[in-house]
């Protein structure tokens, strides 16, 4: 028994050293050749199929470095902590601290909405990429659309088709209603334990009354499944979404900020939000 505690003792301790020797800065990742990309299966940003939005900026990242691109999966409930090295997670605008974990990769991309409770824990790039929560219902719906008009009476608007709805979110990310004030509604929430990209197809499958798109997911619905999407407003003012670093990693986001910068002034970081978002120009011609 006492040398099965030993053994337990000395794995906690490897796992501990791993956690935090897995946590490289800048010149190690060079030194070691490979730069480790955690990214989360979402909208257009990280498609599965090896390619994405996210993926071919930071593989382009990778080879400005010098090293070799290597995309390390997760999920939305572990991405943060696996690159802290610390279980976090979400209450309200504050991010709670847990246990540390393992560290496997050195940034995070695949459309990470800028939130409080992720800028206490993470480091954000400038932003890469615009965004806002919709609340979004099937074409068959009884709700109708709010007549547009400047964002605060927008959102104001949009609230109040909210009393008697059922509405999806997922805990864990910027589509989880106790984020936003309008939890507070008389409304019943339903969450979601799919993936991100299934919760219009689970709207329409009659699971709830209508759920939560940020901007990117909802124009891949729209070309997804057209003539079945409606947009009934905003419930959130216009945010940004960025590419995630850990805070003791201040070379590695200036370095990618820099690179970012040319990649814009070239027109090539253009282009490839063409290639996976054309519709994005009309919503928001003057972030680009």
């Amino acid at each position: 028994m006492k040398r099965f505690h030993l053994i337990s003792l000395a794995c906690a301790i490897l796992l501990a050293l791993a956690s935090i020797s897995s946590a490289r800065t800048l010149d190690e990742i060079r030194q070691e050749g490979v730069l480790r990309h955690l990214g989360v299966p979402y909208a257009n940003f990280v498609t599965g199929q090896g390619d994405g939005l996210s993926v071919e900026l930071i593989q382009r990242f990778a080879s400005y470095l010098g090293v070799r691109y290597e995309f390390v999966p997760t999920s939305w409930s572990n991405v943060i902590s696996e690159l802290t090295g610390h279980q976090v997670k979400p209450d309200g605008k504050k991010a709670l601290i847990g246990a540390e974990v393992p560290v496997r990769g050195d940034l995070i991309a695949n459309g990470l909405t800028i939130l409080p409770w992720r800028q206490q824990v993470l480091d954000y790039s400038d932003p890469t990429f615009p965004t806002q929560v919709w609340l979004i219902a099937a074409a068959a719906s009884p709700l109708k659309p709010i007549t547009p008009s400047s964002d605060q009476t927008d959102i104001t608007a949009t609230r109040l088709l909210l009393p008697g709805v059922s509405l999806m979110g997922k805990k864990n990310t910027c589509l989880d209603p106790a984020l936003y004030p309008f939890a507070s509604d008389p409304l019943t929430t339903v969450y979601f334990d799919g993936n991100l990209n299934d919760l219009f197809p689970a709207v329409l499958a009659g699971e709830a009354d209508c759920t939560l798109l940020d901007v990117p997911d909802a124009l891949v619905a729209i070309s997804r499944w057209p003539g079945e999407v409606k947009v009934l407003g905003p419930l959130s003012e216009q945010q940004a979404m960025g590419v995630g670093f850990r805070k003791d990693n201040p070379d590695l986001r200036e370095a990618f900020n820099l690179f970012y910068a040319q990649l814009r002034l070239s027109g090539t970081y253009r282009e490839l939000v063409k290639k996976y978002y054309p519709a994005v120009f009309d919503y928001y011609p003057d972030f680009f």
